[in-house]
């Protein structure tokens, strides 16, 4: 890490952190109509619920002593979500939000920008069938970032030292064309590529095989649909908003989204990833029986935004979480401050 003054002090680093997270939580509400709801920390194993984000990774888990029943903390809540939808009877055109902490011990690198404690904004939104498509993905990816740049806007008001650098318009390339486009650079270094080319992109199609038999990302097989094809002969209904971030020259991921899964890309998905035994939990056996609205959601990552608005070089700056030691002794000698 190269030598580093954060534009803030402490104190100062707190209030704005709280200016960033209530003035996007009401942008957002607003835009998407979204009301926000309670949300549970852990879920029982075996119900289905929890995500499983590639199907690889250890969830924390424990026994409740007065039951014996075993539960596990959440990953997100992309299913629960969905679930909650029917359940509170939110119209077409609806829908909540929350706020989701998590715990993901298996991260594959504690780094600036990746943290065991995870914090976002959850939401999910009833649609109708005619609003599965590319272009209602499109013009909701429009209004989250719009939340984001008017949210930039009242950080720089309010902190004029801190500089607005997002453009004003969000560019959108699906995975394959990111593949034709850098052939020889890996999913992450497109992902770097294209975000530093046009300052904010959303990247659509992640989860599916790519013409080299590739995928761009991996993505569980039952929330997000990855296997519908679109308009334009490409397949996927999701994607990640990812901007460019000079202060750490990277592609900085702030939100996974997608229109869900119908009953069709459920089979379909699970059968290509081999976990057709899911069928059978209670929350899959739900939705192929039709109790669950159409939807489309996401996860909005709180502390990446307040890190990207804030211009932090390190995600401890942002959020309180446990760094190896090599990590407190390097971030101390850059002059990073970790929370």
């Amino acid at each position: 890490m190269k030598q580093y003054k954060s534009i803030l002090k402490l104190k100062e680093t707190e209030e704005a952190i709280k200016l960033v997270k209530d003035s996007f939580e009401k942008k957002l509400a607003s835009k998407l109509v979204l009301t926000r709801v309670s949300a549970p920390l852990f879920v029982k194993s075996g119900s289905g619920i929890n995500d499983d984000l590639s199907g690889t990774e250890k969830k924390v888990s424990f026994e409740i002593k007065v039951d014996k029943s075993k539960v596990e903390v959440v990953f997100s809540l992309a299913k629960w979500k969905r679930m909650k939808l029917a359940e509170y009877c939110f119209e077409k055109g609806t829908g909540l939000y929350t706020d989701m902490n998590a715990i993901r011990p298996d991260e594959e690198s504690l780094d600036s920008l990746h943290s065991v404690y995870v914090d976002q904004w959850d939401w999910e939104k009833s649609i109708g069938k005619e609003e599965r498509s590319l272009k209602f993905l499109k013009d909701t990816v429009r209004k989250i970032y719009e939340a984001i740049k008017e949210t930039e806007k009242e950080v720089h008001k309010k902190y004029s030292q801190i500089p607005v650098s997002l453009p004003e318009e969000i560019v959108f390339i699906h995975s394959e064309d990111l593949l034709k486009e850098f052939p020889q650079l890996k999913p992450r270094e497109r992902e770097r590529a294209a975000a530093k080319k046009h300052g904010a992109i959303f990247v659509i199609g992640i989860g599916g095989k790519l013409e080299d038999g590739t995928i761009h990302d991996a993505r569980a097989p039952d929330y997000d649909d990855w296997t519908t094809e679109t308009v334009d002969g490409k397949k996927g209904l999701n994607g990640d908003i990812i901007v460019y971030y000079p202060l750490l020259d990277c592609a900085f991921e702030i939100s996974s989204m997608g229109i869900r899964v119908d009953k069709k890309a459920l089979l379909k998905q699970l059968e290509i990833s081999k976990a057709s035994e899911r069928k059978d939990l209670d929350w899959h056996k739900r939705l192929l029986g039709g109790e669950f609205p159409l939807s489309i959601g996401g996860g909005i990552g709180q502390s990446r935004l307040c890190m990207f608005l804030l211009k932090k070089a390190h995600i401890g700056e942002v959020q309180s979480s446990i760094w190896p030691e090599e990590t407190l002794k390097e971030c101390k000698l850059s002059g990073i401050n970790l929370l």
